[in-house]
């Protein structure tokens, strides 16, 4: 869900201008094309879900303790990176 809502955010930002990249979006105040009320809706939208992914990953480091945490953040369904793993590390973020 977060992957087709950044595609979204950065297609929509493309047709605004079309030159942008990724990291340019990222601040959107430097780029005044970009003050367009659905691209900013759409921003949001994205903005909220990982809000709700890093609530999740927090939650599970809280109720599962550090060692379970470790490997609920690990697994994509809780929000972990697709294939991370545990003697790896796995980037985090996203």
């Amino acid at each position: 869900m977060e992957g087709a809502q950044r595609a979204k955010v950065i297609d929509l930002a493309r047709r605004l201008i079309p030159t942008l990249t990724a990291e340019d979006i990222r601040n959107p105040h430097d780029f005044p094309g970009l003050d367009d009320p659905d691209w900013h809706f759409e921003d949001g939208q994205l903005a909220g879900i990982e809000a709700v992914r890093f609530a999740l990953r927090g939650l599970a480091s809280d109720v599962l303790g550090d060692g379970e945490g470790r490997e609920a953040r690990e697994r994509p369904e809780i929000g972990g990176q697709p294939g991370a793993s545990r003697e790896g590390g796995g980037a985090q973020g996203g």
